[in-house]
């Protein structure tokens, strides 16, 4: 039939029964649409669907001549593609029919016969007019892929995969948690046969998991979507499990590790470690280590030093494992425990509830208890390599990269220019802070990693880079601090007993005699002027002083080191800074100072300080020593004419590559105070492991990127509503815990020797301290767990692993969320003790559960009256309206566990008893004969029967009777609350990510309530289980089996057919602005970078009609909604 001849229409009004029929008046539309041009036939039939209605268009299409046909009935969601097919088999094509709606759109929101009939008939006469302008169109056919995406392992899930896989067809099984199961999996007992659930469950999940058909992704997530019905391209994280296959399910590495934390599958009731299995039953039979973000102590590290770990082990007695995993990866240990400046103490948790872990006395603690019980660490296996590294200082910096490369096998030489090893170590930090036998014992470890060391060798003094060169040593690592000291520039300051602080503090360790005098002045504010201080009182000196130019709460020196100076009777000036240096005796010096006042900040962020006129006054000293700053010796990396070998920086630091720490020579790195200016100790050793990964990667020819090493980042800081790890309570609801206080010499004694001040933990101590930690992160990586593993299951250093997957069609099982009751707060939920959601009961009830399936109170005892409150969230106008539909069923079954496991009352409050599947009527009577009690209607409160808050009494249950007109209170001793089933916390990113759409409750949304349940308004994408609404599990699984029988019709088909109504981009209109691109709601168009214009994916494109209203150029058409189309039908409603 030529569809450009002149239109013949045939229009065909449905009565529908009653359904359209009972408010419009059909006859009277039929005889108006009669008169319509084009129209040369218009009849009414009581059922158009049916096959006598569908053959009746048949046979008029052929009798006629009709070449149009407009169905005038009930929704075209519902019949469209019915009365399309209808037509294609009497001869035309399926594309010049349309539907006019008068059912929805008219005679179920009318009760006005009249003015229905007369709406009728104007959308009846605007599908007329319409259809007039339609063109035939033909469809397309698109290859399915056969393999399915699902995204959920619960019962629906685990159900339709079983059933696809059955078929030959592969499956992929992503689940977000470590195990399938799902809610199921966490339940005691199935109503209303009370059945077990995992009896019913379990061996359908081992049955997944041993399918070859099935890939089964757990802890996986899909990030992002793309493509059409039949070829989906989708690309799925997973997260790193930390245990590989090789597990064995022993569970020895649960009895080995620290950590305990609330149980997520116990809904926090029980406990389990941070390498755990969910439940007995779990698949895959492996276990997962719980690794949330780092934790901030660790993060906070130069090094990367396992705080949390070895303070696991303190808390749990086991100090020698603590010492060892301590000794793992730090070089300096017991120099880190005495004069590290703990960055992980100023980001710790602890902070935002009291004051933070002693972390650095703890980590002291292990390495004495150590030393004292004799516990030798032994060094690692080392295979040897034949390249030589030449490490320039023997400071914290040169010790860490040469440790890290010994362990790596390279032959490593350092050159110390000083007598003694340790740089700034040994000759710049007192040995009441740092004992020298401390410091000579992690040089002797070292010794044992094959470094070798030589003293009194100096670059630039008896050694040169060429030289170097020359011994075959094919790397350098420069590490040569800060040996100078910073002047004041003023007058006097060359004076014989004028000291810079560095050189004072080296002559004193290398047992230079220094005479000083009975009066000693220090200028400066950090931890240099202290010691300098310090060390000058115990040489002798009876008063001491320290001028600084700022105050207190700009000083840059630690806190408590500012202490222990005050204590030991030094006196601190502020705001005061010296002017001039006179020698007005042979032993004594004039100072001539001034007052300051503190400024705006200058480029360090402190206040700056200014003079303040008038305030100039003298001070006399016998000895003064300078120690503001240092600074690298510049002129031992020159050439004999002073020309520097390497690149300065306007800090008169060497300039390297931020993250290389290469130098502009090349094979010669640089690191520690050179690099940085006066750092810490952690700082330089930071830079030294970061060096030592660049000289291996250089030595191997790779490229100097990706590197492994830390280099801490910036901590968001936190409040006090924040968690230190997703099952602890809020930093403000954690209890405060004081911090354990280091016990020190008394100062009056200490001042006459050199002897160390702090004296360290004892056992009890470290233990209480070590118990304060908040275990952030879940795993604190103490790596007991890798020690026990046998089979060697255990990879800390496992990456999330990102693939893309090609499947035709998918289906969303995502399951639902528990209604959280603490948002109502008259139920007391997480408030008042034995106050439980029903999952938390679930738990309860199960034999794997954290009271062993015994019914108990929080006190261990079991209750003698139970409240079941039905109705919490649900049928309730402030929460959610719908019915839930499985919590009477479930109060049941709780009524009848707690009669069966104890000699408690029960007492059932409801609003309506609902009992609608098979057998659950019967379930009903027979509860009831058991003895409990029931209340309709709702809830008013749950409040404490005892006047103490921290009363362990009853809880009374306040309540109107509806069937008696009475309130009531009833004293129970446990409540358990049916909590409503919702959408998933997620169901709006699920929706978008997959362009489906979610109901009026948030559920996602089924194409049909009726015709198609399993479907969405996305073609190829499925829905099955409590995504799509509330439901009990038999029809959970009935939904699971349907949305598998749908997609095998699919895979078995072959092909899917693409419809042509959508839109069509000309080319030559397209200006290239992407706007389209960006307001498609299915994603359908792209942009082609070479052409520079948009693209339509037929495939996708659903022919909403959004890009061609929002075309500026007017470069879209709908193919099947054309402008005349659009307009004609506006017409045919207005006429």
């Amino acid at each position: 039939m030529n569809a450009n001849t002149s239109p013949r229409i045939g229009v065909f009004v449905c009565h529908c029964g009653t359904n359209i029929a009972g408010i419009v008046n059909v006859e009277e539309v039929v005889e108006f649409i009669s008169k319509q041009p084009n129209v040369v036939l218009a009849k009414n039939y009581l059922f158009m669907c049916s096959q006598p209605g569908q053959q009746m268009i048949q046979r008029d299409i052929e009798k006629w001549k009709l070449n149009r046909v407009v169905v005038s009935a009930c929704s075209p969601q519902m019949h469209e593609l019915t009365f399309r097919k209808a037509c294609e088999e009497g001869g035309l094509n399926r594309y010049l029919f349309q539907m006019a709606n008068i059912r929805e759109h008219c005679a179920w929101i009318h009760e006005d016969q009249e003015k229905a009939t007369e709406k009728a008939k104007a959308i009846v006469n605007a599908a007329v007019r319409r259809v007039a302008w339609q063109e035939p169109l033909e469809l397309s056919h698109v290859k399915v892929n056969p393999d399915t995406l699902i995204v959920g392992g619960g019962i629906a899930g685990v159900h339709a995969a079983l059933e696809i896989a059955e078929s030959g067809n592969q499956v992929y099984l992503v689940e977000r948690e470590s195990t399938i199961g799902g809610h199921m999996a966490q339940f005691d007992k199935t109503f209303p046969t009370l059945d077990c659930a995992a009896c019913i469950l379990t061996p359908r999940m081992v049955s997944a998991d041993r399918h070859k058909n099935i890939h089964m992704l757990t802890l996986s997530e899909v990030e992002t979507v793309e493509g059409y019905m039949g070829n989906f391209k989708v690309t799925v994280r997973s997260k790193a499990r930390f245990v590989n296959d090789k597990c064995t399910s022993c569970a020895a590495c649960v009895k080995a590790c620290p950590v305990e934390v609330p149980s997520w599958f116990d809904e926090m009731e029980g406990k389990r470690t941070a390498i755990y299995k969910a439940f007995p039953q779990a698949v895959p039979n492996t276990y997962v280590i719980d690794k949330e973000e780092i934790p901030p102590c660790i993060e906070a590290c130069p090094i990367r030093q396992e705080a949390a770990g070895y303070i696991a082990l303190i808390r749990d007695k086991k100090f020698k494992e603590a010492a060892q995993l301590i000794r793992l990866r730090n070089p300096l240990p017991e120099v880190c425990g005495r004069v590290c400046y703990h960055p992980c103490e100023t980001e710790c948790n602890r902070g935002y509830v009291d004051q933070p872990l002693a972390i650095q006395h703890l980590k002291r603690f292990a390495l004495d208890w150590a030393r004292k019980k004799g516990v030798e660490i032994k060094p690692p296996k080392i295979e040897k390599k034949s390249e030589k590294v030449a490490v320039i200082g023997s400071g914290p910096a040169g010790l860490a990269c040469a440790h890290d490369l010994a362990v790596k096998g390279y032959q490593v030489t350092i050159f110390e220019r000083h007598s003694l090893l340790g740089g700034m170590l040994a000759l710049g930090i007192p040995a009441y802070r740092l004992p020298r036998h401390l410091l000579n014992e992690e040089i002797e470890y070292m010794e044992k990693l094959g470094i070798d060391f030589r003293t009194n060798v100096g670059l630039g003094r008896n050694i040169t880079l060429e030289q170097l060169k020359k011994q075959d040593y094919k790397a350098l690592f420069l590490a040569v601090g800060t040996q100078s000291g910073v002047t004041l520039g003023i007058k006097g300051e060359d004076l014989p007993g004028v000291y810079s602080g560095v050189d004072f503090l080296r002559r004193v360790n290398l047992g230079i005699r220094t005479p000083l005098g009975r009066r000693v002045a220090v200028i400066g504010g950090g931890n240099t002027a202290l010691d300098a201080a310090r060390t000058a009182l115990r040489m002798g000196s009876e008063r001491v002083a320290i001028l600084y130019r700022r105050t207190r709460a700009e000083m840059p020196a630690s806190p408590h080191e500012i202490e222990d100076t005050e204590a030991e009777g030094i006196a601190i000036h502020y705001l005061i800074a010296p002017v001039k240096i006179t020698r007005i005796s042979p032993l004594t010096f004039q100072l001539n100072c001034v007052n300051m006042e503190l400024g705006e900040p200058d480029a360090s962020g402190r206040r700056r300080p200014i003079p303040v006129p008038g305030s100039e006054h003298a001070l006399d000293f016998e000895n003064i020593i300078v120690a503001i700053s240092q600074k690298p010796e510049i002129e031992i990396l020159s050439d004999e004419g002073g020309k520097p070998h390497f690149a300065i920086t306007p800090w008169g630091t060497l300039q390297v590559d931020q993250d290389s720490l290469a130098t502009n020579l090349q094979g010669v790195f640089a690191g520690g105070d050179v690099v940085l200016g006066p750092s810490t100790v952690v700082a330089s050793m930071g830079l030294g492991r970061r060096a030592a990964e660049s000289i291996d990667k250089y030595l191997n020819g790779q490229p100097l990127t990706d590197f492994k090493t830390h280099m801490p980042k910036p901590i968001i800081p936190r409040g006090e509503t924040f968690r230190p790890h997703r099952y602890s309570p809020m930093f403000k609801d954690i209890p405060k815990q004081s911090r354990m206080k280091m016990r020190k010499l008394d100062p009056k004694k200490r001042v006459h020797d050199f002897s160390e001040v702090e004296v360290g933990f004892s056992e009890e101590e470290a233990v209480k301290e070590a118990s304060r930690c908040l275990n952030c992160g879940v795993c604190v990586e103490c790596l007991e767990c890798v020690k026990v593993c046998d089979p060697g299951a255990i990879e800390h250093d496992m990456q999330d692993k990102v693939q893309e997957i090609q499947v035709g069609q998918v289906l969303l099982a995502t399951g639902y969320d528990l209604f959280d009751a603490r948002v109502m707060s008259q139920f007391g939920h997480g408030r008042l003790p034995n106050v439980y959601s029903s999952l938390e009961f679930e738990r309860m009830l199960s034999a794997s559960g954290g009271t062993g399936g015994k019914v108990l109170t929080k006190n261990g005892q079991a209750p003698r009256a139970v409240a079941v409150i039905h109705c919490v969230g649900s049928r309730d106008e402030n929460h959610h309206k719908y019915c839930s539909r499985v919590c009477c069923m479930y109060a049941l079954k709780f009524a009848h566990l707690v009669k069966e496991r104890t000699k408690a009352e029960v007492y059932q409050f409801y609003i309506d008893m609902r009992a609608y599947g098979k057998g659950f009527e019967e379930f009903y009577h027979r509860v009831m004969q058991e003895g409990s009690y029931v209340i309709r209607g709702k809830v008013a409160e749950v409040v404490r029967a005892g006047w103490s808050e921290k009363e362990d009494g009853h809880l009374l249950v306040r309540c109107e009777d509806t069937l008696i007109g009475k309130f009531r209170e009833i004293p129970v001793d446990m409540v358990i609350l049916c909590n409503a089933l919702e959408p998933r916390y997620d169901a709006q990113q699920v929706r978008q990510m997959f362009s489906i759409s979610l109901s009026a409750d948030g559920f996602f949304l089924e194409r049909h309530p009726k015709l198609d349940p399993t479907a969405t308004m996305t073609d190829g994408v499925y829905i099955a289980g409590c995504c799509q609404g509330p439901k009990d599990i038999p029809d959970t699984v009935a939904q699971a089996s349907s949305a598998a029988a749908r997609i095998l019709a699919m895979i078995q088909k072959g092909v899917v057919e693409v419809e042509p109504i959508r839109a069509v981009v000309q080319e030559e209109l397209c200006s290239g602005c992407k706007i389209c691109n960006n307001i498609c709601p299915y994603t359908a168009i792209t942009f082609d970078e070479v052409k520079k214009v948009s693209r339509v994916n037929e495939a996708l494109c659903k022919g909403c009609g959004t890009c061609v209203a929002a075309c500026p150029a007017g470069a879209i058409a709908g193919k099947g909604f054309t402008n005349q189309q659009i307009f004609s039908e506006i017409e045919g409603i207005l006429v």
